[in-house]
C-alpha cells in the first residue's frame, strides 16, 4: 500500500466546503439505504443519517452507509451525547460526518472531537476490522490519517446557553462544523413551539453564522418547503451547508398538497 489513501474515499462535501462551495444535502429518518442511493444519484452532497429522534441497533445504519459509498454521497450521522463509544461505532461503520446534539459548552464539544479523532488529535480507540478500516486491508497507519483528516466532526447549537458559549466552541481545532437546531432553540429561547422565522430564533441564527465565520468554521441548517426559496435565503445569510428537509417532511409535503390539489379539481 502506499500514502495516497489507496481504497478511502475523498470527502467530497470537505473538498467543496474548502473550495468554498455551498453543499446540499438532505436527512433520512426512515433508515433506508434506497433513500440514501437515490439522493446521491441525484446528486446531493450529503446526508444525514439520524440517530437521536430515529434510532435503530442493527444492521440498518451499516447498510445506510454502504449505500452512500455506492452512490458517492457523503454519510454524516447525527448521534446521541453522552456516549463516545456510538461516535466511534458511527466512524467504524464508515460515516465520514458525525453531528452530536445538545452541545452547551467548549468541554462538551472537546470530548466530541476526542471520540471522533485518534490521537494525538484525541482519544478514539483503535480497531481497523471493519468497513471504514476495510477489514485491515488497508494500511493501519493510512487509515488513521484518513479518519483524521477526512472526517468532519460537527456539534448541534440549540439552546440559549450555546448560543453564550460560542466562541469557545468554535474556537476548538478539531472542530469542522455546527448545525443550528431551530426547533430546540426556539424552546430554549422561550417560545411555546418552534418558531424557525421568529425574530429572536433569527437573530440567534444570525449570530452563529457570524461567530463561525470569525473562527473559520461551516454552519450547517436544515430547510423545510419552499426548499429552493428557504435555501437561497440561509445561503445569502453565510450559511455553507443546506439540509433540504427529510424524507419523511418531504413524501407528507408533496403528497398531501398533491392530494389537496387534485381534489380542489374533483370538487
Amino acid at each position: 500500500m502506499s500514502g495516497n489513501f489507496i481504497d478511502l474515499p475523498q470527502n467530497k462535501v470537505l473538498k467543496k466546503l474548502r473550495e468554498g462551495k455551498v453543499v446540499l444535502g438532505t436527512c433520512a429518518y426512515s433508515f433506508s439505504p434506497d433513500v440514501v442511493q437515490m439522493a446521491g444519484y441525484c446528486g446531493l452532497d450529503f446526508c444525514r443519517i439520524d440517530n437521536e429522534h430515529a434510532w435503530r441497533q442493527d444492521s440498518a445504519l451499516e447498510n445506510m452507509i454502504r449505500a452512500s459509498l455506492a452512490s458517492g454521497i457523503t454519510a454524516l450521522c447525527r448521534v446521541d451525547r453522552d456516549n463516545p463509544f456510538l461516535i466511534r461505532k458511527a466512524l467504524e461503520l464508515g460515516s465520514q460526518a458525525i453531528v452530536v446534539p445538545q452541545i452547551e459548552t467548549r468541554k462538551e464539544a472537546q470530548a466530541v472531537i476526542n471520540a471522533a479523532k485518534f490521537p494525538p488529535l484525541g482519544t478514539r480507540g483503535f480497531g481497523n476490522l471493519n468497513q471504514s478500516g476495510r477489514y485491515g486491508v488497508i494500511d493501519a497507519g493510512e487509515w488513521i490519517q484518513w479518519s483524521n483528516s477526512e472526517i468532519m466532526v460537527g456539534s448541534m447549537i440549540e439552546t440559549e446557553k450555546a448560543l453564550h458559549e460560542l466562541d469557545g466552541i468554535l474556537s476548538l481545532d478539531g472542530l469542522d462544523f455546527v448545525l443550528i437546531g431551530p426547533a430546540d432553540l426556539s424552546l430554549s429561547l422561550g417560545l411555546d413551539k418552534p418558531s424557525m422565522n421568529d425574530t429572536r430564533v433569527q437573530d440567534a441564527i444570525k449570530t452563529v453564522v457570524a461567530a463561525a465565520r470569525k473562527h473559520r468554521k461551516y454552519v450547517m441548517i436544515g430547510v423545510a418547503s419552499p426548499w429552493a426559496e428557504n435555501a437561497w435565503r440561509y445561503i445569502d445569510m453565510g450559511v455553507n451547508m443546506v439540509e433540504i428537509g427529510h424524507d419523511f417532511s418531504i413524501l407528507r409535503t408533496v403528497w398531501t398538497d398533491t392530494i389537496h390539489t387534485i381534489k380542489q379539481k374533483a370538487e
